[in-house]
């Protein structure tokens, strides 16, 4: 009877270990449908330079802005309500800092196949239609979100040049309240990029992106 309790406890601790290397393994597996296995960027990471296509058919990248101080790099697209709610929010926030040394450089990481309303061409539509003054630029590859860490439209990214780098400031919304700015109570991206043109500390560096998953290539 002892020999037999004994078997039975080297059983159960068997199982459960099993168990846990079992569980672990799934939760770490790329899963299908996940927008990326990368971890993207954290505050004070260098953030990666591109050259993506935009709307003028022109390739862009970020060592193309000789005097940005830095940049409010922002993922977005054309179907998603979060990110039509920021639209206009968006350009106001590029005319207010591009001249201050922080323009807005949108990027439109979703596939086409998978979202025919996020296609190149209805890029060009969508920025003349609302007047879009700054770059907007499209992932093909979608390469670029993943090193990023964007799992969301609108999910941005603010920037500043620091030695020839562009080192990650804050992540995160835009503000407080996508479905109305008069209900806005918090300017997160505004205060980020004031705080940096006084050289002041970021009061919060990093918020939860609200808005449409990123549609990948199946």
């Amino acid at each position: 009877m002892k020999n037999f309790k004994i078997l039975m406890a080297i059983l159960m601790v068997g199982l459960g270990l099993l168990s846990f290397t079992t569980i672990n393994q799934d939760k770490n597996k790329p899963q299908k449908g996940n927008i990326s296995s990368a971890k993207g960027y954290e505050i004070g990471d260098e953030a990666t330079d591109f050259k993506l296509k935009n709307i003028d058919g022109k390739m862009v990248s970020l060592n193309d802005f000789k005097t940005a101080k830095g940049f409010i790099v922002i993922f977005t697209c054309n179907h998603c309500p979060y990110a039509k709610k920021y639209e206009d929010r968006i350009i106001e926030l590029d005319k207010k800092y591009k001249s201050q040394g922080y323009p807005v450089i949108a990027i439109n990481p979703n596939d086409p196949s998978v979202q025919p309303e996020d296609s190149y061409e209805k890029m060009i539509e969508r920025a003349k239609q609302k007047g879009f003054t700054f770059p907007y630029l499209v992932d093909e590859s979608q390469k670029i979100f993943p090193q990023y860490g964007a799992t969301k439209t609108p999910h941005v990214f603010l920037l500043q040049k620091e030695n020839g780098k562009n080192i990650v400031k804050y992540i995160g919304a835009i503000d407080n309240n996508y479905e109305n700015p008069k209900d806005v109570s918090e300017y997160y991206v505004q205060d980020a990029v004031n705080a940096l043109i006084k050289n002041e500390p970021i009061k919060m560096t990093k918020t939860v992106a609200i808005g449409c998953t990123v549609k990948v290539k199946k």
